[in-house]
């Protein structure tokens, strides 16, 4: 049973679950958790890892169009070192500060491996919440930022290990780590967009988990997709930089639906560039790149 697999079968007991983060009341939640082994490449600094820890669960509380206002965090290791816990809490910090919520603290444990459990709240607006079910038929499919700055990363701590170089690659693929969490855009977008959530499982598995969710189908434009310029440095070909940029994963950009009407004002007013990638069509056409089918493929945790 992988990841999703496993979230359907708790759905039926979880009515909060199913989307990016819970909502009870006027409040949003979610919660995270992040090993070495899996998520934090060697060359990661501590500091890097507390930012991208607590930043991607601010980034599902960007997902829900909600305004952020703090994060806890738990932070585990085979043993204590000062240095690697203080620079851990200054990323963590200074993730927060980047979107105006506050790091409040959290726990220490010991555990075999480097590991961390993040949670983030936020406040609903007035607007109310953004959920993966509502995008309809003729809606434009719209993306945040640019995509496939953490594959290409990867890419770069990588190089580095293999080829024993001057530090450069691994400063460069700590820099692609930390990412802003899009709060900002998720608060212009939470009364505009009929449907939306964060890409932390890649482009095109986000995509069948939104049209799931909504019961739609997607036609992407490929050619629209606004890939991060470090992509182009590391791929191997066109077709594998669209790897990278739609199937990898962990960019923790912002995936949504919006009505014609809307995509001006919202691409004006989104700080981190919104571009228009598709259109949403109905549910018998399915998911397509350049109209073939688009593999559900990206991030998940254990098996497929």
């Amino acid at each position: 049973m992988n990841e999703r697999d496993a979230l359907r079968a708790l759905a039926a007991d979880l009515p909060h679950a199913g989307d990016d983060a819970a909502v009870v009341g006027d409040t949003v939640i979610t919660t995270d958790m992040l090993h070495e082994r899996t998520d934090f490449p060697p060359g990661t600094t501590r500091y890097t890892a507390g930012w991208r820890a607590v930043g991607a669960s601010l980034s599902d509380v960007a997902a829900m169009g909600a305004r952020a206002t703090a994060a806890v965090a738990v932070y585990a290791d085979a043993a204590f070192d000062e240095e690697k816990l203080d620079r851990f809490v200054a990323g963590a910090v200074d993730v927060c500060e980047a979107v105006d919520a506050e790091y409040v603290g959290g726990d220490l444990d010991t555990h075999d491996e480097f590991t961390t459990a993040s949670t983030a709240v936020g406040d609903a607006t007035d607007a109310g919440v953004v959920t993966r079910s509502g995008a309809r038929p003729g809606d434009a499919l719209c993306v945040t930022g640019e995509w496939g700055r953490s594959a290409a990363a990867l890419r770069l701590f990588k190089r580095e290990t293999d080829e024993a170089g001057d530090g450069e690659a691994v400063e460069r693929a700590n820099d692609l780590f930390r990412f802003t969490p899009r709060v900002a855009d998720g608060l212009t977008l939470a009364d505009r967009a009929t449907a939306m959530m964060d890409s932390s499982d890649g482009l095109a598995r986000s995509l069948h988990q939104l049209a799931e969710a909504s019961e739609v189908g997607f036609a992407l434009d490929p050619e629209r997709l606004p890939v991060h310029p470090a992509v182009d440095a590391v791929a191997e070909g066109p077709a594998d930089r669209f790897e990278l940029a739609a199937h990898f994963g962990e960019d923790f950009e912002l995936v949504c639906a919006v009505p014609e009407e809307a995509i001006e004002p919202a691409r004006e007013a989104c700080p981190g560039g919104l571009t228009r990638v598709g259109r949403v069509v109905d549910a018998g056409d399915g998911v397509t790149a350049d109209g073939e089918p688009l593999p559900d493929r990206g991030y998940t945790h254990g098996s497929e």
